[in-house]
């Protein structure tokens, strides 16, 4: 078993496209691809966030809560997909494979690694860097995928006011980082 996993290690195809990481062209390509097929398949964007608020709705009702009067999820249309469970929204597979892909590229690539956490700050900073990320997902009806890449594939003007909006919550969260993170 050993002598297999040594060759395959050693066979440049899997160098390239397992250990070295993509290049940006590369990368680019895919993702327009898959872009492309998705619009075809589905008939929509593709996005990421949305799936997220429906997860915390099934945690929510998993704890007995109801969410039907809630206005994101009154609609006939979301109160199905809520009913329909978590292995038949599309969203939220496509979102379990992006994490388990990404996880399966930092272990092919042997680049997965467990760090010490080095301070109480670096974890606060984390968690209110994600939440003000969510949160500003939410509140932009979508992230860097739904509300940036498929709006400006989309030709849709809205995709260039959200990136002109991220660059400039990038610098100025960057600058809070520095100067108290760092």
């Amino acid at each position: 078993m050993n002598e297999f996993w040594l060759k395959i290690t050693s066979n440049r195809f899997y160098k390239k496209l397992l250990k070295e990481p993509l290049t940006y062209v590369t990368g680019a390509v895919l993702l327009a691809v898959f872009a492309t097929a998705h619009l075809a398949v589905f008939s929509k964007g593709w996005g990421v966030t949305s799936a997220f608020a429906d997860w915390g709705a099934w945690l929510y009702q998993l704890f007995g809560g109801n969410v039907e009067n809630w206005a994101y999820f009154s609609s006939e249309k979301a109160q199905s997909k809520l009913s329909s469970g978590f292995l038949n929204d599309g969203g939220s597979i496509r979102n379990i494979g992006i994490i388990l892909g990404a996880l399966l590229a930092t272990l092919f690539a042997s680049e997965f690694k467990i760090k010490k956490i080095k301070s109480k700050k670096q974890v606060a900073a984390a968690v209110f860097g994600g939440l003000l990320m969510g949160y500003g997902a939410r509140l932009a009806n979508g992230c860097n995928i739904g509300a940036l890449f498929t709006s400006i594939a989309s030709l849709s003007l809205s995709g260039w006011v959200f990136a002109l909006f991220l660059f400039i919550g990038a610098y100025i969260g960057s600058k809070l980082l520095a100067k108290f993170f760092m």
